[in-house]
């Protein structure tokens, strides 16, 4: 793993390992958990985050 993502664990507690998947499989789902504490890493508002991560999610009509 690269130093953002050394830097992402250490700062979040979320495994390098766990951090890999997420980064290399569309198919791994994050947690809302997950998604908070690398905002917060980041220092990004977790609500915008959320709103990136689920932007082509629509209601069914």
């Amino acid at each position: 793993m690269n130093t953002s993502g050394l830097f992402l664990s250490r700062k979040t507690g979320i495994s390098e390992t766990r951090l890999s998947e997420l980064t290399n499989n569309a198919s791994t789902k994050l947690r809302v958990d997950e998604l908070y504490l690398i905002a917060l890493a980041i220092d990004m508002d977790p609500c915008e985050v959320l709103k990136e991560v689920c932007k082509e999610l629509k209601l069914q009509s």
